[in-house]
């Protein structure tokens, strides 16, 4: 099983890692800001994560960290 890690505190919300994931398990969290102010992107179900790296890949600030 893969492990999806986000730094909360760096992410911007950007969103771009949403609509890659094959799985759709990326989400935006509306319920949490981070210190700048920004809803920060997470992995809602982790165990049905595949290790594929897409969100990594398409994250510009690279705050996310996959390890399979």
């Amino acid at each position: 099983m893969a492990r999806v890690t986000f730094d909360e505190e760096r992410c911007k919300g950007c969103g771009l890692c949403v609509p890659v994931c094959p799985k759709q398990i990326v989400v935006i969290r509306t319920d949490k800001l981070n210190s700048k102010g920004l809803h920060p992107a997470c992995v809602e179900r982790q165990d049905l994560c595949i290790g594929c790296a897409f969100c990594a890949i398409m994250c510009p600030d690279q705050v996310i960290e996959v390890e399979r």
